[in-house]
């Protein structure tokens, strides 16, 4: 025992807990878990903070990790193919269909520019030419990290920036390709024109197969696989792992073929629930330790006190932002773009996130690239990931979407004569929670009282293998005394109601499918918190029936009876791609209960008072197409912090209708969060949280027309609310 004591007496406590494979992984989920979190808050990329993570506790910092640990080169190669697959997976089909030809001369220009300097570069400071060639493909990548900030600006539709968009697939291939054949040529003994071009017809063959069978397989199996989402989740994972291993087998990079799997399943998983779970499980766990690897590769000291290192780095970073700029100002010379557009191209394609440090990391791990170019590009990522945004933020906000017609959804039974209307407006109300059943009855009997529908009490026995089944007995009589409990709470408002009952494998293919088969116009369901590692991880029923569902969703957490509501609140963010839909909700239950709608816009602090003056006649033309009795009040905030303003507004309100936002993650995986996902968590009055369906139907919209676009310019202003400088 004394012995043991000396020893460890001996040993520095980092090495202990060093040799501990538990202690680093645990290390691992509090830095994943609160460092991406303080720097968002301080508006820097979660993964700026995450890279610097691991230079603070790797060799140049504490070093409570061993750079060679086992359990953590094992995690970080997953996080590198996760992130090639996310990338292959985030690449927006359709829009590279529609720009394909813009998107492609683009790419051309970008990637020619960028790897002609990059070889340059490399020759400068002596490379031999295959390094050259190597370091030139990193510079031809693009990330679009600013993604989520065009989204919610409302300009994702602008030609300049869905050329650019589009064109990141061709870059990011392009730069794959080089990659591959780097690393190939460095690992053949003796090169000849012979095995070039049987590894040229290896890789054709092979990416073939990828693209087009997968496809084809994923498309068989998701036919056949039904509504079973860890069904559908388990095969996606298996085709990249898949992928990987046919890479490997013909000795080509793994990240190219998980990128290639990304490319053939994206068709295939479209945008929903699936996806979703995807990129949730790689942007929560596999990606971010990548990223904190790449941090404990660097050799901070030597980066400092090397000053060949720091030219280079220098270096690197002017090459690769004049690179990007030049191929934008060829880009505007040949498509006739503004110069607003033009800078808006050109941040879009500094950020070097995720291809780029993939093939850093590949290249380097080949023996291609030195740790001093790795360091250098590690240090280009934290550089032009806090660069490209902020210059974005500045440039974006004042483009204007492409396309003028854009729909207005005004689909709810107000905007529509009572001539006109055929059906009854049904509303179903799926219950489960006995304590909150009353107000969420009472919410849809209020709502079917002014439309003079129906409301159809829903309660959802959960499937066993046996009919006969026990268990199935009791779920089904619970169910039964549900539904008679809202049968008799909509019987007190004098409304209809049709109770339902229905046997079921899952909640929310169940709600989404009753809803359906009960043409129904709305539903209305009770909020569930996203606890537990299973909601976090697979979402809950609220999240897969936000997916799923054909109608609009009204997702309520209510602090009281709906019919003492008096004051509501409509926050709309994007007022150039808006939709009323949440307006006209909060109208219907306004006109039942005599309340008043306030609709609130927040802009930035600095616009001007003929700006707002601009904002507020914009959104009274919007808001005047409800044709109400009662219009809605107009409101407009000018704040530096959106999520701040329109919680503070919130406490003079009985009820906050907040619009469903899905987030787009970047092709780095890691999510940014939305203002609507900030203020659900702190609000304290009642909310509601309405999702409108994916798939609107034409006949359900109202076109706004150029001339409102065009006077909306004239004012100007073309800043959608929400952005935060």
């Amino acid at each position: 025992m004394e012995r043991i004591l000396q020893v460890l007496a001996l040993e520095p406590t980092t090495q202990v807990l060093g040799q501990e494979p538990i202690v680093p992984f645990a290390i691992l989920l509090v830095v994943i878990l609160v460092v991406p979190i303080l720097f968002e808050r301080l508006k820097l990329p979660g993964l700026v903070g995450l890279v610097l993570s691991g230079l603070v506790l790797g060799p140049s910092g504490w070093d409570l990790f061993q750079d060679k640990s086992s359990i953590i080169n094992w995690l970080a190669d997953i996080g590198l193919v996760y992130l090639m697959f996310v990338a292959g997976l985030e690449v927006e089909i359709e829009q590279w269909r529609r720009q394909k030809q813009r998107a492609l001369g683009f790419a051309c220009l970008s990637f020619a520019i960028s790897f002609l300097l990059g070889i340059l570069v490399g020759r400068i400071f002596h490379l031999n030419l295959q390094h050259s060639i190597l370091l030139g493909s990193l510079f031809a990548s693009q990330t679009l990290l600013a993604y989520p900030l065009l989204s919610r600006l409302g300009v994702v539709s602008n030609e300049a920036v869905t050329t650019t968009i589009a064109a990141t697939a061709f870059t990011d291939i392009g730069a794959l390709l080089v990659l591959v054949g780097c690393v190939a040529i460095s690992q053949i003994k003796i090169f000849s024109l012979t095995t070039l071009l049987a590894l040229l017809g290896e890789l054709i063959i092979y990416s073939v197969l990828i693209v087009v069978g997968l496809d084809w397989l994923g498309k068989e199996f998701f036919r056949r696989a039904g509504d079973d989402e860890g069904n559908k989740f388990l095969f996606v994972v298996l085709t990249l792992f898949l992928a990987v291993m046919g890479a490997q087998l013909i000795g080509v990079e793994k990240i190219f073929g998980a990128f290639l799997a990304g490319l053939a399943v994206n068709d295939v998983v479209g945008e929903g629930p699936v996806k979703e779970k995807i990129v949730f499980i790689g942007s929560v766990l596999f990606i971010p330790i990548f990223f904190v690897n790449l941090g404990l590769l660097i050799d901070l000291p030597t980066l400092f006190t090397n000053f060949l290192i720091f030219r280079l780095t220098s270096l690197i970073l002017i090459s690769l932002i004049a690179s990007k700029f030049i191929a934008a100002w060829l880009a505007k010379l040949i498509y006739r773009y503004s110069w607003q557009e033009m800078l808006t191209m050109w941040s879009l394609s500094i950020p070097q996130v995720g291809t780029t440090l993939a093939a850093t990391f590949v290249g380097y791990r080949a023996g291609l690239l030195s740790p001093e170019l790795l360091s250098s590009f590690v240090i280009l990522m934290l550089v032009t990931s806090i660069l490209g945004p902020l210059i974005t933020s500045r440039t974006a906000v004042t483009l204007t979407p492409q396309a003028i017609t854009t729909k207005v959804t005004t689909d709810l039974p107000q905007q529509q004569s009572e001539a006109a209307r055929t059906d009854t407006f049904t509303i179903v109300v799926p219950i489960y929670n006995p304590h909150t059943q009353q107000h969420l009855v009472e919410m849809a009997a209020l709502l079917a009282r002014q439309t003079k529908g129906k409301i159809i009490p829903l309660a959802i026995a959960p499937a066993a293998s046996h009919m006969d089944a026990p268990q199935l007995e009791l779920s089904v009589n619970r169910s039964e005394r549900l539904l008679t409990k809202a049968v008799y709470h909509s019987h007190a408002f004098g409304i209809e109601a049709e109770p339902l009952l229905r046997i079921d494998d899952a909640f929310a293919s169940g709600i989404s499918r009753a809803a359906r088969e009960q043409k129904a116009d709305l539903i209305v369901m009770g909020w569930g918190k996203r606890t537990g590692l299973r909601a976090r991880l697979f979402g809950n029923v609220i999240d897969g029936v936000l997916w799923a569902a054909h109608c609009p969703v009204a997702v309520t957490r209510l602090v009281d009876s709906p019919q003492k509501i008096q004051r509501i609140l409509v926050p709309l963010e994007n007022l150039i791609t808006p939709t009323l839909q949440p307006v006209q909700f909060a109208q219907m239950l306004a006109e039942a209960n005599q309340a008043q709608v306030t609709v609130l816009n927040v802009c930035d602090r600095r616009t001007s008072s003929s700006k707002i003056a601009a904002r507020r006649s914009h959104l009274s033309q919007l808001v005047g197409k409800l044709s109400t009795a009662n219009p809605p009040e107009i409101q407009i905030l000018a704040h530096e912090n959106t999520a701040q303003a329109i919680l503070q507004a919130t406490r003079l309100y009985d009820l906050v209708v907040l619009p469903f936002i899905r987030n787009h993650t970047n092709p780095g995986g890691l999510a940014i969060s939305d203002v609507t996902t900030q203020l659900a968590r702190q609000i304290t009055c009642s909310i509601i949280m309405f999702g409108e369906p994916q798939n609107t139907p034409p006949n359900m919209n109202t076109q706004i027309s150029s001339s409102q676009y065009s006077s909306l310019e004239d004012a100007g202003w073309k800043k959608g609310v929400g952005s935060r400088e």
